[in-house]
């Protein structure tokens, strides 16, 4: 059931990972958490996997938590405190994975990315999205503000603008959300694929392992003081550049030819 829920196809060095439940706009139910974790849990071990396409089927990346499955938690005893607590902890250590995935991970986003959806965006690395999508945290109109996504969604976001979204709970369009810094790229809907998948091969066709220490030492290094940032980026240059490959990197360069990478 979870291998149907996100769908994995490998394309060479890309690996797209699909949402697939279209019949409920995706929503993060408690199995889809469980199901993208599992494949997340997959990738960690996945050297020739270099980047992670994360997609919804049908017409929407994924319209946030299933809200059936939210209230029926809260029915439970003490209003479902103890039920409801899990299932954001269970989000939240789903949406940390996400950094930590050696590999660039890309939202391919249509349709809409509302609540929890727009923190899925947020939470990944690079996003590209159609020109007619949308983007929300909405959960204030229902009288449930979206704390939770407010925490990626204010770590892309500047401080107003993130707050206003929060508390006004309107949509914002795709350009909006690029000029806000929550999306890289938009596209006409017909060019959404071919432009994800553009962005995924330039990548993929990086040093693998340069790639890899380079996010890590990225999110490493954001809560740092300055000066222990760069103490710490430092070691991972070295690290980088002890790389066998790193090396032949340099020397096709000063050769002024393309170099013969193995990793």
């Amino acid at each position: 059931m979870s291998d149907a829920l996100v769908l994995r196809a490998d394309h060479g060095a890309v690996t797209y990972l699909t949402l697939n439940l279209p019949a409920r706009l995706n929503a993060l139910s408690d199995a889809m958490l469980a199901a993208i974790c599992a494949r997340f849990d997959e990738m960690m071990d996945a050297p020739s996997q270099r980047v992670i396409v994360l997609r919804g089927a049908g017409k929407a990346f994924c319209a946030g938590h299933d809200l059936n499955e939210m209230r029926d938690k809260r029915a439970g005893p003490d209003q479902g405190a103890d039920a409801l607590h899990d299932l954001f902890t269970r989000c939240g250590a789903m949406m940390q994975m996400i950094p930590r995935l050696p590999q660039p991970v890309i939202a391919e986003v249509h349709g809409i990315a509302t609540a929890a959806g727009c923190q899925l965006v947020a939470s990944c690395d690079l996003a590209v999205a159609a020109e007619d999508c949308r983007f929300g945290v909405n959960g204030v109109n229902i009288g449930l503000f979206c704390s939770t996504p407010m925490v990626a969604l204010s770590r892309n976001v500047a401080r107003k603008q993130a707050f206003e979204m929060l508390v006004t709970g309107d949509f914002i369009t795709a350009a909006r959300a690029r000029g806000l810094g929550l999306v890289n790229r938009v596209v006409p809907p017909a060019d959404l694929a071919d432009a994800t998948r553009a962005l995924a091969e330039q990548i993929a066709g990086k040093l693998g392992v340069a790639v890899r220490i380079g996010k890590r030492a990225f999110y490493d290094q954001l809560g740092l003081p300055l000066d222990q940032a760069y103490a710490m980026t430092g070691a991972a240059m070295v690290e980088n550049m002890r790389a066998p490959d790193t090396a032949e990197g340099v020397a096709a360069f000063l050769e002024k030819r393309k170099p013969d990478w193995r990793q």
